[in-house]
This record gives structure tokens, sequence and C-alpha cells, in this order.
């Protein structure tokens, strides 16, 4: 096939280019955000008490993400059909799903908190910090849910540039919530791992509030009455429903996998562990591309699907593919560069845990590169509806290749290097990606979702 099939024109890359930098930048300050937390609790030395009970909040999150992810084709080729009254029913729909999600996990956290922390890890020191975060954070989970709602559909309606503001604003107000309440500040005495997560739960609310208020001031064609955002029909609902669960599913079985590596990255030594979480969230900084990417990719095809132009949306595709590859290489070599300096800000004393940390950001340089391309593919798969075969790439990959090699190196073959393990582990990328492109290439994810009653 011609290469000339993969690269699109001076208006592709400028629509692709309205959407995905403010989507990116809002995943990058998402990331900042994140990144300052860690750095802030190294200074207490509390990156592994953090890290163990962050892994709960992670699968809510992760599922959040996976009903926002299914629910946000149909927002966006309703508003590319411009069918408001079903564009409010979905709004209400994505409330009611990712609320329900959160308060499970909230139930989840309060009857079983420290089941839940020793899951992971053994160490009684790191328990009871993790405890202390856990008793604030577990409320952060129905914020943030609520918060991703309206963020995801100020998206799907062309309002990005918003959601960047808001992102803006929640990173500042995160930033000196966290100096405040973790060190103390005048008669604010100092709440050190309680006060990181207290930051973050006042920082989600205070961006819910702006969402709202802007949303009822402009009159937002996916906000109304209660009414017309919650009286769904069976039919409606079972048409969502039909092709959001098996993303859902997909989500909670990733977000479960997940931890499961984690889980045998906890059989190697403390020092592993904490390298793996500060090379973790310096390679999560650099992920706002891929997310921003996806997100335009999803969009801008969910657009064209609504509309009914298959053949454009297609056609794009293969652009989309192009892209994917020139952005890989740039990321990998960005983090590769980027990521000796980052490290000099984390307060890393012991000299184990340095080097490991340096080698475990190599394997993150081939991972970043791949979860590039990987994600470029769901997010076509997913703006055509074609959730099913998503399901299996994701998770179905991830228990087939990933987590059982990850058991294997630690616990049957003893290797004690968090970097050899995790490299072992990711060859889940490269398997993920052949299956993917062949998919792709069969042209059947290409459908029009918007006919419902």
């Amino acid at each position: 096939m011609s290469i000339r099939n993969y690269i699109g024109n001076k208006d592709f890359y400028k629509q692709t280019a309205l959407l995905a930098i403010p989507l990116s930048l809002q995943q990058l300050l998402g990331s900042a955000m994140e990144m300052i937390d860690s750095l802030m609790v190294s200074w207490i030395g509390m990156i592994s008490a953090v890290g163990s009970a962050s892994q709960v909040i992670i699968i809510a999150s992760t599922i959040t993400w996976g009903i926002l992810s299914g629910t946000n084709i149909f927002a966006s080729q309703f508003y590319g059909k411009k069918d408001d009254a079903h564009l409010k029913k979905v709004f209400g729909l994505s409330l009611c799903l990712t609320s329900i999600n959160a308060l499970f996990w909230m139930l989840l956290i309060s009857l079983f908190p420290q089941n839940l922390i020793r899951f992971y890890i053994s160490d009684n020191d790191i328990i009871i910090h993790a405890l202390d975060y856990l008793n604030i954070a577990r409320f952060t989970i129905l914020l943030e849910a609520v918060s991703f709602t309206f963020s995801y559909h100020y998206r799907c309606v062309n309002k990005a540039n918003l959601t960047l503001y808001v992102s803006i604003f929640s990173m500042l107000c995160n930033i000196v919530l966290n100096y405040i309440f973790i060190f103390g500040w005048g008669p604010i005495p100092a709440m050190y791992i309680s006060g990181a997560a207290l930051a973050t739960l006042l920082s989600h609310f205070f961006s819910i509030l702006i969402y709202l208020i802007y949303g009822i001031k402009t009159k937002q064609p996916f906000l109304g009455s209660f009414h017309e955002m919650f009286s769904f029909s069976f039919d409606f609902v079972r048409h969502i429903l039909r092709r959001v669960y098996p993303l859902i599913i997909n989500e909670a079985l990733f977000g479960f996998g997940s931890s499961l590596i984690i889980k045998a990255l906890g059989g190697l030594s403390r020092e592993n562990l904490e390298a793996y979480y500060i090379g973790d969230q310096i390679a999560a900084f650099f992920s706002f591309i891929i997310w921003g990417f996806g997100g335009s990719v999803q969009l801008m095809l969910s657009y064209d699907l609504g509309k009914g132009n298959q053949e454009g949306a297609i056609q794009k595709s293969k652009h989309f593919m192009g892209l994917a590859f020139v952005l890989a290489i740039l990321l990998a070599s960005l983090l590769s560069l980027c990521s000796p300096l980052i490290m000099s800000f984390y307060n890393i004393q012991n000299e184990a845990i340095y080097t490991s940390t340096r080698a475990v950001l190599f394997v993150f340089c081939l991972k970043i590169a791949f979860r590039l391309f990987n994600f470029t593919i769901f997010s076509i798969l997913r703006s055509g509806g074609d959730s099913r075969i998503i399901s299996f790439l994701d998770a179905g990959i991830m228990y087939l290749v990933a987590i059982p090699l990850s058991f294997i190196s630690v616990y049957l073959f003893h290797i004690e290097s968090v970097a050899i393990v995790y490299l072992i582990t990711q060859s889940e990328q490269v398997v993920r990606f052949i299956f993917g492109i062949k998919r792709i290439r069969k042209g059947i994810w290409a459908a029009d979702l918007t006919h419902v009653k």
C-alpha cells in the first residue's frame, strides 16, 4: 500500500491540531498535577504509601474512563448530527453510570481499607500511611468522576479550550493547597500524607463548580432540565449499553490487571517498588501526547461517522496511523532526554533506587512509543463503537501475556530487577499492535450509531 495513504493534507493536520493541542495540554496539566503530588510526597518519604493506596483509586478511575470513552462515542456522534435531545440524555446517563461506579468503590474502601492495601504490600509502615491517605482520598473518587464527566462532554461539543483553562486552575489550586496542607501554613497544621489527599479532593470540587456555572450560564447543548437529562427509555439505555458495557468490562479488567502487575512487583524489594512508582509517574507525565492525540482521533472520526461519511473516516484513520508513527518516535525521544532532569527534583537519597529508576525509565521509553500506536488503534475502533474487540486487545492480551509473565519472572525465575521484569511484561504491546492493525484494515469499525429511538 502506498505511503501517500498515510499522509494527510494541510486541512487534516490543522483540524487535528485544533483538537489535539488543547486536549494534550489539558492532559499535560493533569499529569503535571499528579507528578507535583508525587514530588511533594517524596519530600516527606511516602511515595510507596501513596502509590499503594492509589491502586484502588486508579481502578475506579479507569472504569470511569471506560464508561466515558463509551458514552462519548454517542455524545460526539449526536453532536455531529446536531441531535441535542439525545445528547442531553447521554450526559445524564453518563453521570448516573460514573456516579454508581464511584459510590461502589467508596463503599468498598470504607468497609475493607486495610485488606485492600495488604493485597499490594505487606510492609506495616507503608500500610499505616497508606490508610491515612485513603481515609480522605476515597471521597475524591466521586468528585473526580463528576468532574471527568463534565470535562469529556465539553470536549464533545468542541469546548476543549474550556477544559484546558479549568485544568490550569485545578493544577495551580492543587499546588497551593498541597503546600498548605502537607507542610502546614500559618494556623493550619501540617497534615503530611493526608494533606495531599485533601488538596486533590478540593481541587476537583472547585473544577466541578466552574464546569456547572459555565454550563448553565452559556446554555451548553448537553445540559438541560432534570427530565431532559434523566428520562431514558429502555431502548435508549439498551442501545447505549450494548456498545458501552464491553468498554466498562474491559477497563475494569484492565485496571485490576494493572494492579495485579503491581502485586507481582510487590514481590521485589521496597527499593525496586519505589523505583517503579517514580518511573511510572515520570512516564505518565509524558503520556499527555497519547491522550490528547487519541482523543482528537476519536472525536474527528466520530463526527464523520455521525454525518454518515464512512469513507472519509476510513481515509482519515490511515492518516492518523501515519502521524502516530512520527509522534511515537518523538515521544520516546522526549522521555529519554528529559527524564534525568526530572529525576533530579525527586528526593532520591538511596543509590539503589536511583539506579533502578534510571533503568526502568528506559523500559518506559519503549512502552510509551508502542502505547501511542496502540491507543491510536483503540481510538479508531472506539469511534465506530467496535468495542468488543478492544476488550480482547486491551485486557485480554494483558491477562494472556503481561500478567503471567510478571508473576513468572518474579516468583519462578526470581528476577530481582524491576526494569527487566517490566521489560518482559511489555511484550504485550507488540502482540496488541499486530492484532490491532489487522482489525483496522478490515474497516468494519466504521459504523454510524445515531439511529436510536
